[in-house]
């Protein structure tokens, strides 16, 4: 039967809720490249993959992470969810079509929790193409924000007239060839040579490989089989594949695809045609080589049997019962053929959140998704419903926060104080009613605008901020709980419980009894979640960035946690248990010396003393800090004076906090005040940024000041209205770049003070600015001459990220995000060195600052100043007592020869601090 024509256009509905991305950005090769095929990407900001036009789906993986359909034009499309995510092995996605389903636009495909794979993956980024090039002419994508079923995503130029044939064989798991889709100039991820060694023919003039087990340990998906499709379309034969009584085209990937190829699965590969030996010679040898996957070693891919390359199996009994025997024993050796395990099993990974030493058995905590019905019929009952939740929940809040009040738990008061004021955030609450004047639930509403939210934020690279997160998505929890009954409840602990959880939430912490705990591990997070600050203020240890294997050890497995390490060690000895208690005394012992010690300054063995300082967040902090022995301020973060409002902080309001945290401190005493360091995809909602593709590269930092120069001179009126309020006060621009970005934020300082007339205020005021970015610190004998800049101050987390190109936040690669790297020890020592030709001073307010293993080779390499966490000033203090000036500096001089940062930490053994 012949379909009519298809029109000449075709408008393609947005799959997803989100912002578009150019295909050519995605960090991926194969799909930046196109060799899957062209089409677009969308960051998601909605957990639901609709059908962007009618048509059939073909096929649906078996981990739900990637959906292939043909539409009523013939277009064949793929919908490939996140990257990387085919290893998640389904965990977080699910399928609502099968492989021949009929679906119209907007019928939704696949729903997958934005949380769980936004952690464990390596992007959402979610890739739309289209994988039959002949079939159209041209593309044309949208760009910004799309809505999933709503908006047009994609346009699609198609033949003018063409018509297709309504054939079974439309199917991609048939064996017909479906589209040339894959550009034959990109160059594949890993390609076999083509000049492969040739395979004879049967009688017919069929080619037929030895049977070949699947090697990839995630098998043939969207990756691999790109990679397998632009190899065999080097050759003119008709090439297949072979598994089971399934079959399907080597020169299409939705065929391939569709055969659902796992890891150890058996495969053949035919071919006919001119040159169908060195076809299945070159396929053959490139899937047993992982098609440019890395496959672990010993796996073994080719099933070393008889050869029934040109024998068919029904024509030769025996050699096929010989083959599957042989089969059937390598398909068992792939299946008990595990990658041995490249360091102890026993040891798991992660980042300091807080230090200390934890001893005890593993409790994991996991959070059950609240359920909610889509849609409701009455808007009005709907709203009042979402009130009537707000308000129990507000009154939840201040209960909390009275009894932790009175307790004396001042920080974890402050943390649900702020958890009232997103409660009672009107856009929040606005976006809900939006979804319920649509004819939502007031449950569906309210998730939804919740983590939208708290999507935008854990995207901003910005830690602080993106930490806060966390928080919006346990108020949201905690009104879902009052709309549906579900969730809640006090958390039952044993005694001496290491918590393991995907995260923590702070409502998770006030239901436990922090007597009963050891420690905490947390796949996600940072050190400056609040977690990590109610970790460090209960005095419990806690590691963030754990390995996610972190999640499957069992409960009452015996376990400790070094929080200073950033490690978790499972089953332990009786001697290592023994060994533990002792270093649990050993370190409370040392704690309380260091404490009796705190208020005296920190001197070196030699004579050299260094200011030890705190970072804070507002006056609370800065009054905390003298209790702890600060000698001043190194780092007023002055963003939180913005963030949780609704408008922007007045300059009055601004200089009433800034005056507030330097009557905290003794008169004298540093102040330095960061000036306003947000930016990305809109952190602020006074404050709007359009959405960027990285935000990590884009307008953060001063650079929000120079796209908005009031909003900087605002805050540089504020500052200095503060100057008399007893401390030195010291401003500092963050994310400076360029000798150009210095010399414009010091313009706008000077004209602000020009035309304020605070000539006086600005002549006791030190202006400098944070080293965050490596071209500072190459530059760093520049920067030192220019009249002017009086210091600068290392942002060691932002420093160690942009050196190594590697996102602090990441589950997998925060292991590696170390300041004690020697690339980025090198780049301090240099920069200190250039400032102190200048006679100027160089300080580190990032997290290696409160590091005593860090602590020497800082004072080596020049460091004046070291800003840390307030609970760790003690111990700094005390690191620095212990050691001479000349025994730091041949410890710095060693650790930037040094070729990792565990060769740098093996200088100063924990041990020794």
């Amino acid at each position: 039967m012949t379909a009519p024509a298809h029109p000449a256009r075709l408008e393609l509905l947005a799959p997803l809720t989100g912002v578009m991305m150019p295909l050519d950005q995605v960090p991926d090769p194969v799909f930046a490249q196109k060799i899957v095929g062209d089409g677009i990407s969308i960051d998601p900001l909605v957990g639901e993959l609709l059908a962007p036009a009618s048509g059939t789906i073909a096929d649906v993986q078996a981990t739900s992470h990637a959906v292939s359909m043909v539409t009523d034009e013939g277009l064949e499309i793929l919908m490939h969810i996140g990257i990387d995510t085919v290893a998640l092995n389904g965990e977080g996605f699910t399928a609502r079509v099968k492989a021949g389903d009929e679906v119209k636009p907007g019928d939704l495909l696949v729903s997958f929790d934005l949380d769980t794979v936004g952690a464990k993956a390596k992007s959402l980024l979610t890739q739309i193409l289209i994988l039959n090039g002949d079939a159209y002419t041209a593309l044309t994508p949208a760009t910004g924000q799309v809505t999933a079923g709503k908006s047009v995503a994609l346009t699609v130029e198609l033949p003018a007239g063409a018509e297709q044939e309504a054939t079974p064989e439309q199917s991609p798991s048939a064996d017909a060839h479906h589209g040339e889709n894959v550009a034959a100039a990109a160059a594949p991820v890993a390609a076999a040579p083509v000049a492969a060694a040739a395979v004879p023919a049967s009688a017919d003039g069929t080619v037929t490989s030895d049977p070949i087990a699947i090697p990839n340990p995630t098998g043939l998906h969207a990756r691999p089989a790109a990679t397998l499709v632009d190899i065999a379309k080097r050759f003119t034969s008709d090439i297949k594949l072979h598994s089971g009584e399934r079959s399907g085209s080597a020169k299409s990937i939705m065929g391939i695809m569709a055969l659902g190829l796992a890891s150890g699965a058996r495969v053949t590969v035919t071919a006919t045609g001119d040159d169908a030996s060195e076809a299945v010679a070159a396929v053959a040898d490139a899937i047993r080589e992982g098609l440019g996957e890395e496959i672990p070693a010993g796996t073994p891919s080719t099933l070393d049997t008889v050869a029934v390359a040109a024998v068919a199996p029904s024509e030769n009994p025996e050699v096929a019962a010989s083959a599957d025997a042989a089969i059937a024993q390598a398909n068992a050796a792939v299946a008990a053929a595990e990658p041995a395990p490249a360091k102890d099993p026993n040891l798991l990974e992660g980042v300091s959140a807080s230090p200390g030493l934890g001893f005890g058995t593993v409790h994991r905590i996991t959070h059950e998704e609240i359920e909610v019905a889509e849609n409701a019929a009455d808007p009005v009952a709907e709203r009042r419903a979402l009130d009537a939740a707000i308000d129990r929940s507000g009154l939840e809040l201040d209960e909390l926060q009275r009894r932790l009040t009175e307790e004396g738990d001042k920080d974890r008061s402050a943390i649900f104080a702020a958890h009232r004021e997103i409660l009672g955030d009107p856009e929040l609450v606005e976006v809900a009613g939006g979804f319920i004047s649509e004819g939502r639930s007031a449950g569906y509403a309210w998730k939804q605008a919740y983590t939208a939210f708290a999507d935008q934020l854990a995207a901003l690279d910005n830690e602080v901020l993106a930490g806060r997160a966390t928080d919006l998505r346990d108020v949201g929890q905690r009104v879902l709980a009052q709309l549906t009954g579900q969730g809640g409840g006090a958390m039952e602990l044993p005694q001496d419980a290491i918590l393991i959880a995907e995260d923590l939430t702070p409502s998770d912490t006030a239901q436990f009894d922090a007597e009963k705990v050891a420690g905490f591990a947390t796949i996600g997070g940072g050190a400056s979640s609040h977690v990590a600050i109610i970790a460090r203020s209960l005095g419990i240890p806690a590691i963030a960035g754990v390995e996610a294997r972190a999640m499957d050890i069992a409960d009452g497995t015996r376990a400790m946690i070094d929080g200073a390490a950033g490690i978790l060690r499972l089953n332990l000895t009786e001697d290592e248990v023994t060994e533990i208690r002792g270093r649990q005394e050993r370190l409370a012992a040392i704690k309380a010396e260091e404490d009796s010690h705190k208020d005296e300054p920190a001197i070196t063995l030699d004579g050299h003393q260094v200011a030890v300082v705190a970072n804070i967040g507002n006056a609370k902090d800065a009054r905390n800090s003298m209790e702890y022995g600060a000698e001043g301020v190194g780092l007023l973060r002055s963003e939180f004076v913005f963030m949780d409002r609704a408008s922007a902080p007045t300059e009055q309001e601004q200089a009433e906090v800034y005056a507030e945290c330097s009557r905290a401190l003794k008169p004298g005493q540093p102040l330095v005040i960061r000036t306003l360091d947000v930016g990305g995809d809109k952190p602020l909602p006074y404050l709007p940024i359009p959405p960027e593709e990285n935000p990590f590269l884009g307008i953060r930092g001063v650079r929000v000041g120079f796209e908005q120069p009031e909003v900087l001179a605002t805050q540089v009126r504020a500052i200095l209205t503060a100057a008399d309020a007893g401390a030195k006060l010291y401003v500092m621009f963050p994310m400076i770049a360029t000798i150009e970005d210095w010399r414009e934020a010091k313009r706008i300082y000077d004209e602000t003070v020009a035309a304020s007339g605070l000539h006086e205020a600005a002549a006791n005021v030190s202006v400098g600015v944070m080293m965050e970015v490596p071209s500072v610190a190459i530059m760093a004998r520049q920067f030192a001459a220019e009249e002017g800049l009086d210091f600068f101050s290392v942002g060691t987390n932002d420093l160690t990220s942009y050196t190594l190109a590697m996102d602090r936040g990441h589950p997998r690669l925060a292991p590696q995000v170390d300041p004690c790297n020697p690339s980025v020890l090198a780049q301090i020592g240099a920069a200190a060195e250039a400032l102190h030709a200048r006679g100027k001073w160089l300080g580190v307010c990032g997290g290696v600052a409160s590091d005593p293993q860090a602590v020497p080779i800082l004072i080596g390499l020049g460091v004046d100043e070291l800003s840390c966490s307030i609970p760790a000033i003690p111990s700094v203090k005390a690191a620095v007592r212990r050691v001479s000036a000349a025994e730091c500096q041949e410890l710095a001089r060693q650790a930037v020869t040094c070729a990792t940062p565990a060769e740098v930490r093996a200088l100063v053994p924990l041990e020794a601090v």
